[in-house]
Parts: C-alpha cells; sequence; structure tokens
C-alpha cells in the first residue's frame, strides 16, 4: 500500500497461544470488550522477565504481561485463519517472535480495518499490526482511518500488484490496461485509491468493484466478475502461488508504489514504541525475521533496518 486503510471481519473465534501469540475473540465493531477463550490476557501469567529486552517495556505492559494487537485477520499471507480457524501469517509469525525477546504474549483481536487506529487511540489495543501501510496522513491523523494519529515502527515493505486469471486472458501489462474492465479492490485501502488515479486516465472508464474484505475481491476474480484485482503484492504474489494449487490466478505487471508497513504505536506511548523498534530489530539481526520472511515467500518485502515514521 501507499497509503489509507484496509478489510473488515467479525467472526467468533477460539483463543490460540502459541510461541508468544494468543489470538482473541472480537467483532468488527470494535465496541465489545475482548472476551479471551482457553487463555488469558491479563494477570501478567505469561511474562518473562528473562527475556531480553523485557525491561525495555512498560510497566502496564509487564505487569499485564501481554500486548494487546488490533488487526483484520483477512489478507492472506498476511494475517488470515487458516483451514482450522487458527490465526496464521506473517504478522502473527513477527507477532510470536517480537513476543519471544520481549518477554510478553502477542493477544490479536479481529476488528474493521479502518477502526484499528481508533481503537488502538481509545484503548481497546496497545499496537495495531494489520498491513498497515506507514503514511504521513497515518501519522498525522489525516486520513479516515487514522483517527488521532499514530507513529508506526517500520518492519516490512509492500507495494500494490494486479492480480488476474490464469493466462491473463484480457492481456493486462499495467494499471494503464485496466481501462474499460471492471476492477475489484478493497474498500478504503491504497489500492482504492490507486484504481481511482488510474480511472482519470481513462478515455474507456473502469468499472470499479469495491468491495468490504480483500478476499470477496479474489473471489470476484474467480468468479469472472472482475477482470482483475488491485491488492498487495505480497498477498497477488500468495494468490499466485497458492489458490487453487497455482492454477488460478497470475501477478503481472511490476510491483507498484512500494512503501513500508508499520505496527501502529499511540503517539504518547513512546516507551512501548521504542521497545516494539528494539524487537523488530533484535529478530532482524538474530536472523528469525528472514526465516519468517522466506515460510511465506516474502522475501522481497525484507527490511535491514527497523525505522520509525518512515513513510511518506
Amino acid at each position: 500500500m501507499t497509503s489509507l486503510t484496509r478489510r473488515s471481519r467479525c467472526t467468533v473465534l477460539g483463543a490460540f497461544a502459541v510461541a508468544g501469540v494468543l489470538l482473541l475473540s472480537a467483532c468488527g465493531d470494535q465496541t465489545d470488550g475482548d472476551k479471551g477463550s482457553g487463555g488469558s490476557a491479563s494477570g501478567g501469567g505469561g511474562a518473562n522477565p528473562e527475556a531480553p529486552l523485557y525491561d525495555l517495556l512498560p510497566e502496564a505492559i509487564q505487569e499485564a504481561g501481554v500486548v494487546k494487537v488490533g488487526s483484520n485477520i483477512d489478507y492472506a499471507p498476511i494475517e488470515f485463519f487458516d483451514d482450522n480457524d487458527e490465526i496464521a501469517g506473517i504478522d502473527p509469525d513477527i507477532a510470536a517472535a517480537l513476543g519471544e525477546v520481549l518477554g510478553v504474549e502477542f493477544a490479536f483481536s479481529d476488528g474493521t480495518f479502518d477502526g484499528l487506529v481508533l481503537g488502538l487511540n481509545n484503548g481497546r489495543h496497545d499496537i495495531v499490526m494489520s498491513a498497515m501501510t506507514d503514511t504521513k496522513d497515518r501519522q498525522n491523523g489525516i486520513s479516515e482511518d487514522a483517527e488521532g494519529g499514530a507513529d508506526f515502527v517500520n518492519y516490512f515493505q509492500a507495494g500494490s500488484a494486479i492480480l488476474v486469471a490464469k493466462g491473463n486472458p484480457e492481456g493486462i501489462n499495467g494499471v494503464a490496461d485496466l481501462c474499460g474492465l471492471t476492477v475489484a479492490a478493497q474498500r478504503g485501502t491504497a489500492n482504492e485509491y490507486l484504481l481511482d488515479a488510474q480511472q482519470e486516465e481513462c478515455d474507456e472508464p473502469i468499472s470499479p468493484m469495491i468491495n468490504e474484505t480483500d478476499s470477496n475481491s479474489i473471489t470476484a476474480l474467480q468468479s469472472g466478475r472482475a477482470h482483475a484485482v488491485i491488492t498487495d503484492f505480497p498477498v497477488a504474489l500468495y494468490n499466485e502461488l497458492n489458490a487453487g494449487g497455482g492454477d488460478l490466478f497470475e501477478v503481472v505487471g511490476e510491483q507498484i508504489d512500494a512503501a513500508p508497513y508499520g505496527i501502529a504505536v499511540k503517539k504518547d506511548n513512546t516507551e512501548l514504541r521504542d521497545a516494539i523498534q528494539a524487537a523488530v530489530q533484535e529478530i532482524i539481526d538474530n536472523g528469525t525475521y528472514d526465516e519468517v520472511l522466506a515460510k511465506w515467500s516474502a522475501q522481497t518485502g525484507a527490511i535491514d533496518e527497523a525505522t520509525i515514521n518512515a513513510g511518506e
């Protein structure tokens, strides 16, 4: 993404706790309190004071033993529910690695993407980790999905991509070829804004199909209701390699406008922000980060340095 938002889902989930990650049930309206099942998100029971970076954490996080993570878990391979309805993907695996070096669990709650930063700023979440592109508008709370603004610890890099049916029947090679076609994207995302920008360049207009979730866009492509989907590059690549055993889709053209993903932290919580930055750098340096990206064939998004607010 180059700017702006993502996703929604409301579901009843079981708790998932492994290697420092805990999943809590939550609904997309983000108005009800988190309800754990099979694990506790409070009381400090999961804390490990012997972890190398534990002392960097705010005292409140140490006492809780958990970092509450807001996410919209519908974006494979970044974060999604697998066939066993358990959380999986790049973000939860990175969070698990961060939990190991910080000595606390990372508890994921599922909610609508455009309410995540609001949830961060009203205390529902400690951080947001949801394939969220770091932008100046989000930092400053200008974009609609980032009320109150946030600081971002940068941990990955990705741009947009065009996903089409296998064989590329429309002969699409770039955004200029989308004119006159039906193109799907997720509401509020940079991918929707990329579609809008291209619309202004078209003589024959694009017929936009804007969906609440990225998975609905992929389904529209598979069913033939859309000619193409604009989504994030790692998501497009994952679908090319895995959907239907690799026989359904392909990515066309180059990655568009690559920009940093950021872990959002409330602006006045600089202690937690700096602890997260140190933890991201630690897992980069110790090799765990590269192992996670290799597992998900996402090495093209790797970074060497955990920065803060590097987005434009």
